[in-house]
């Protein structure tokens, strides 16, 4: 039975945890294969709502749920999750972590917050919590995996070495304090009895469900648009986020993949710093993000709010292959009377284009040509008003892709099924 993989379109914040909650309901296995508890999944079922930042959107349906090899774990993040979805009634003990997936150490989170605050006006706008560190110490092959924390000798003595260096760092070029050797090892020590009991072999976990005609469904942390390779660098994460590497983060074959559903907000949104062609000026911008509530799961921080950009989920498509999009949050723009929607860019020599620019200084100089709209003006239930529904086909038409699901409110059951 193939896989399917749930990858957001935009900059993130897309609502793929409710899409990939739903899905879930017929799925024996859920995945996450890359990123760390730096991006929120909201997920809200029964009036209950739900923060996941590191396990799978899975869990609140009781689901196998895997962090694969791709991802990187924050112990102190997860245990703390573990135990709060328990006290709600949640089974944690679905949970398999990658022993081949790294962990993020307090040096990671400390250096990822003295780099940005370095940088000053340059900031790439980082949730500070040790993602990019992380990784890099990963690329660099000094990093230390989930499978480190079985064997306490292990694990003390990388500590021990990793210490040498990142205190060096530390104290030297971003002027903090250093790390205790006893402290960080007594610590994670203490975080290791616990996450021992959730390490195991995902990759064969998965491929055996595979073979055993079982659902499983994959999703990531982040999006399409803040990819390593392929995304609006260097304002994007640290590792691949696109649908490609749904098969090496969690290890599997890629011909193991069937679908693969791509998430769009009706809108757009982004946090941090960089690019973003279609961003509202005006009062627009605030009444939309107060209508999508638009601030960070894990951060808190504001969205910017832009309307529809087309070149931008046109270039989606492409490097993700989307077999369907889902796309949600077509509830916030029944406040509008006209909708703007991004379909070329205008580049600096004059020219337009619909292909989503290959340099970076095309794109941060595009300025967005917009067709409008009609609204609609009144609340969407099971069946679409018309110029709602005109609305979602005109996106499919302009990216050749069929939109199968759309939401119409943030609860698990505000989803319309298009045939």
């Amino acid at each position: 039975m193939p896989a399917t993989v749930v990858v957001g379109a935009q900059w993130g914040d897309e609502g793929k945890g409710k899409i990939v909650d739903l899905l879930a309901q017929e799925a024996d296995v859920v995945g996450r294969y890359q990123g760390g508890p730096n991006a929120g999944h909201t997920i809200i079922v029964d009036g209950e709502t739900f923060k996941i930042r590191q396990v799978p959107s899975g869990i609140i349906s009781g689901k196998t749920c895997v962090i694969g090899a791709g991802c990187v774990v924050d112990p102190e993040v997860l245990l703390s999750e573990l135990d709060e979805l328990e006290a709600r009634g949640i089974d944690p003990s679905v949970v398999v972590v990658s022993g081949n997936a790294h962990l993020i150490m307090p040096w990671h989170v400390a250096i990822d917050q003295a780099g940005e605050r370095r940088l000053g006006k340059l900031q790439i706008g980082t949730t500070r919590r040790g993602i990019g560190p992380a990784y890099a110490d990963k690329a660099a092959r000094i990093g230390i995996r989930v499978q480190d924390v079985l064997d306490p000798k292990i694990l003390r003595q990388k500590i021990e070495v990793a210490l040498a260096e990142k205190n060096v760092w530390l104290e030297r070029v971003y002027e903090a304090d250093p790390f205790d050797l006893e402290d960080v090892a007594s610590r994670y020590e203490r975080y290791a009895q616990r996450l021992r009991a959730y390490v195991g072999d995902t990759s064969l976990l998965v491929d055996r469900a595979l073979r055993d005609g079982k659902e499983v469904l994959f999703e990531g942390a982040q999006a399409t648009l803040l990819d390593l390779d392929h995304g609006t660098y260097p304002f994007v994460t640290s590792s691949s986020t696109v649908a490609a590497n749904a098969a090496g983060g969690i290890g599997i074959g890629p011909t193991r993949i069937d679908r693969v559903i791509g998430v769009a907000k009706a809108y757009v949104t982004r946090v941090g710093a960089g690019p973003f062609p279609t961003e509202i000026d005006g009062p627009d911008q605030e009444r939309m993000r107060e209508l999508g509530a638009e601030y960070g799961t894990v951060t808190g921080r504001e969205r910017r709010c832009g309307w529809l950009d087309l070149v931008a989920l046109r270039y989606a498509v492409r490097v993700n292959g989307f077999t369907s999009l889902a796309l949600t949050k077509l509830d916030v723009l029944s406040s509008f009377s006209e909708l703007r929607v991004c379909v070329r860019y205008r580049l600096r020599d004059g020219s337009e284009t619909e292909d989503f620019p290959p340099h970076q200084s095309d794109f941060h100089s595009a300025v967005p040509v917009y067709e409008t709209l009609r609204g609609w003006a009144e609340p969407l239930g099971d069946e679409l008003p018309h110029a709602a529904r005109a609305y979602v086909d005109f996106v499919e038409r302009a990216l050749g892709v069929e939109v199968s699901l759309v939401g119409t409110g943030a609860e698990r059951e505000s989803v319309v099924a298009l045939t």
